[in-house]
């Protein structure tokens, strides 16, 4: 094994510049929904069939990415694979930006793709790693805190810069590539986790899975499909999904959705996303506070119901411009305290170190594979059918929440003192944990 640096990095630090593929995973999101769906499509003449199949395709390769990026990263480790993901989000960032047709479009979603569910689990494992103990929640939640900020980001720009068609498109995807490569600079100033470094050399020391008297447990692949740790992939695998799917829709949709269903304006519709979006910020800066503190689980249920009310207003009444908003401002309130922040938090305690990355890109790959499927037929249905669309949404939701408040909390904590050796104890003390 190479040798590897693995002095410890500020965790502030490190907790931004990796929680920065937050921030570029749902810029890239809501740009290619806004520019492909909004600024792109009467220019280059593009159909919903076209839109949703660029749409849906980035959806896919974020998950081919992130089953790759993940276990890569458990194999090689983190630093390596974020920096290339990076080179390869640039790229395709590049490719958008310049793109006078499909097939540059085609060959840029499929770039940012799988660049971006590539860095997203060894980042977050990175992050967590880094991180001190009884702050490890704080600094993954901190990368949905970046997360909102891309959401901000794009659509501060989308609303105020005053320039529509390609040219607003073009703007909107050189902030993709700006950032990208000011975050790859700054990431090379990062050192290898000393956690994941450590684990790896322990395991590497003792091939045969002994250490003196104890096993080495859990730092293979297939350890992933055995008790304990299958049930927690199948359970954080399905809160994940089922929740995103309500999320993916509004990320990638919501411009469609808006000026399709509501008959809104692009414009109008990013800035009413922009008024919900301080609350959410505020929202999770208060869960960054109780997230390593057992009030969390009162928190999780209380931003879970906000969800489901939120997703019920257009399954009951219709897509209009009234339940539109209600669920971006409802829904994203709630998001502070569960969805994807919460997933963050789960898959890091969950798993042991050797396979936190690996389960986080399966669990982040079935995620996004089920939503890129969606998104190919989501423009048609939402013309066809709005009402079932969004019925169905709400039904997600209300699995979603189940799984959070049911089957999570009776799930073990993978050993915080032996993570180190890539070791899942089943003890009293950890059986009993909750992880919500």
């Amino acid at each position: 094994m190479s040798d590897v640096k693995t002095t410890t990095n500020r965790p502030w630090k490190t907790a931004v510049l990796a929680g920065m593929a937050s921030y570029l995973d749902a810029a890239a999101l809501v740009t290619s929904g806004i520019a492909v769906g909004g600024y792109y499509a009467a220019p280059l003449q593009l159909s919903a069939g076209t839109i949703g199949s660029l749409l849906g395709l980035q959806t896919l390769m974020f998950a081919v990415g992130a089953l790759l990026g993940g276990w890569l990263g458990d194999r090689f480790g983190r630093r390596k694979i974020f920096t290339f993901s990076l080179v390869l989000y640039a790229a395709g960032a590049a490719l958008l930006m310049v793109a006078a047709g499909p097939n540059l479009l085609y060959a840029g979603v499929v770039a940012t793709g799988l660049a971006i569910g590539a860095d997203l689990p060894v980042s977050l494992a990175l992050a967590n790693e880094e991180a001190p103990a009884g702050k490890k929640g704080t600094m993954v939640v901190f990368s949905s805190m970046l997360w909102l900020a891309g959401i901000v980001a794009v659509l501060g720009l989308s609303s105020f810069m005053g320039v529509q068609g390609l040219l607003g498109g073009r703007i909107l995807f050189a902030h993709l590539l700006v950032v990208a490569v000011v975050v790859l600079l700054l990431r090379l100033t990062l050192r290898e986790s000393a956690e994941w470094a450590a684990a790896r050399r322990t395991a590497a020391a003792h091939p045969n899975g002994t250490s003196d008297s104890e096993a080495i447990e859990f730092s293979r692949v297939r350890d992933l499909f055995r008790a304990p740790t299958l049930y927690a992939l199948v359970a954080t695998g399905l809160y994940y999904a089922t929740w995103n799917l309500g999320a993916n829709t509004l990320g990638q949709f919501g411009t469609f959705l808006w000026t399709s269903l509501a008959k809104g304006e692009v414009a109008q519709f990013s800035q009413l996303t922009l008024l919900g979006l301080p609350i959410g910020f505020v929202a999770g800066l208060v869960f960054m506070r109780v997230v390593d503190k057992p009030a969390r689980h009162a928190w999780f249920a209380a931003g879970s119901a906000l969800i489901v009310i939120a997703w019920a207003l257009p399954a009951l009444l219709g897509p209009t411009k009234f339940t539109l908003i209600a669920v971006m401002l409802i829904s994203g309130l709630g998001n502070a305290f569960a969805g994807e922040s919460i997933y963050k938090v789960w898959s890091q305690e969950l798993f042991p170190t050797l396979l936190r990355a690996t389960a986080g890109g399966v669990t982040m790959a079935f995620t996004r594979g089920l939503a890129g499927l969606a998104a190919l037929g989501t423009p048609a249905f939402a013309l066809a059918s709005p009402r079932l669309l969004f019925g169905g949404l709400f039904a997600m939701m209300l699995v979603a929440t189940v799984i959070g408040l049911v089957w999570v909390p009776r799930l073990p904590k993978a050993s915080q003192a032996d993570e180190p050796r890539a070791r899942l104890a089943r003890t009293p003390e950890t059986t009993g944990k909750a992880a919500s």
